[in-house]
């Protein structure tokens, strides 16, 4: 599902007008330590998996749900690598938004992995050596996953008055 029904009903009153969301970004290892990765179908670019969380659902759930949901891959979630707000966005109908963001270790149950949504058009395992093109982000979240880096937070914004 690519727009969740929650987001079209505050677009039908709001418009285009900044949207802050809550969403989730799931690193998930395997046992041989390569990484599961969703090619995009907007945009052709390799990424993690992330998602928007539903209304009251908790991230752990939500990055589940997600990786489950784009992969057909059950994973369980291990802890959290990162939070932070992402840059805003705007998308091609012209809607505005902006995430606040939480990386989690996923580790899968199952590893048969395929495209199980129309969000994506490829889905595959990558050695740590063989992977495609991604985000620095992206990259920082692997890496913190995979050293045990301690969960990281951005603390350079000024403190409130």
């Amino acid at each position: 599902m690519a727009t969740p029904q929650f987001i079209l009903d505050l677009r039908e009153r709001i418009g285009h007008d900044p949207l802050w969301l809550p969403g989730v970004t799931a690193v998930v290892i395997d046992e041989s330590r390569r990484i599961l990765l969703v090619r995009r179908a907007d945009n052709g670019r390799w990424t993690l998996v992330t998602g928007c969380l539903d209304p009251g659902e908790q991230p752990a759930a939500g990055a589940v749900r997600e990786v489950f949901e784009e992969t057909a891959v059950e994973v369980r979630a291990e802890r959290i690598l990162r939070v932070e707000s992402l840059p805003p966005s705007v998308y091609p109908n012209g809607d505005r938004a902006q995430f606040l963001d939480i990386a989690l270790l996923c580790r899968p149950i199952t590893t048969e992995a395929r495209v199980n949504d129309d969000e994506s058009v490829e889905v595959g395992w990558f050695a740590l050596d063989r992977l495609p093109g991604l985000t620095a982000r992206e990259t920082s979240c692997i890496e913190a996953a995979v050293d045990g880096t301690a969960a990281w937070f951005d603390d350079r914004a000024p403190a409130c008055p």
